[in-house]
């Protein structure tokens, strides 16, 4: 299979730009103390702009190629593995942040429930994801499915009961971009 990701880990940062801080600080109620974990992040690029923003940043990811890149912002811990069997205990981030990853996950109802596993009571989860009832995300959606991307995007109301299946009730904020986003509190 064609390792996309290592592929374009030397530009990534390059390539995509980070999503909107101030809203993410937000949707994270930062700043905070504990620790974040950031599922499917990559190289950084978004949880390094959090830096200073909560006690401990830990990116966890499948790609050794965009977590070499993430191992070289000092802030940043990141840890190598599928986002369905994370190697952590029961509650032990204070914030778990997924940032246009979901879709990339080999199985997100098992995704959702490992990011759920791992969040300590009284803490918060933010999916953000493209929206797929937005015609420009459908059309980058096929386009991962031409570059034989194993992709699966979801509208936010899916992701919504993903998580709400946990006996949770998630929210959905969108704001008109291509983006949205689901929160919940445990």
């Amino acid at each position: 299979m064609l390792d996309h990701f290592g592929i374009l880990a030397p530009i990534y940062d390059c390539l995509i730009s980070p999503p909107d801080v101030t809203r993410l600080r937000d949707l994270l109620r930062l700043p905070a103390a504990g620790r974040l974990l950031d599922a499917g992040g990559g190289t950084g690029r978004v949880s390094s702009q959090l830096h200073g923003l909560i006690g401990e940043i830990v990116i966890s990811d499948l790609s050794d190629k965009m977590l070499g890149k993430a191992r070289a912002k000092d802030e940043l811990h990141p840890v190598q593995g599928h986002t369905e069997r994370l190697p952590f205990p029961d509650a032990s981030f204070d914030r778990v942040l997924v940032v246009d990853a979901l879709h990339h996950f080999c199985d997100q109802r098992e995704a959702i429930a490992e990011l759920l596993r791992v969040l300590k009571p009284g803490g918060r989860l933010v999916i953000e994801e493209p929206n797929l009832n937005r015609w420009a995300v459908k059309v980058v959606a096929l386009m991962e499915k031409l570059a034989l991307m194993r992709s699966r995007f979801y509208s936010p109301q899916s992701i919504r009961d993903m998580v709400a299946a946990h006996g949770l009730s998630p929210r959905i904020e969108a704001d008109g971009s291509i983006a949205a986003w689901v929160v919940v509190d445990k």
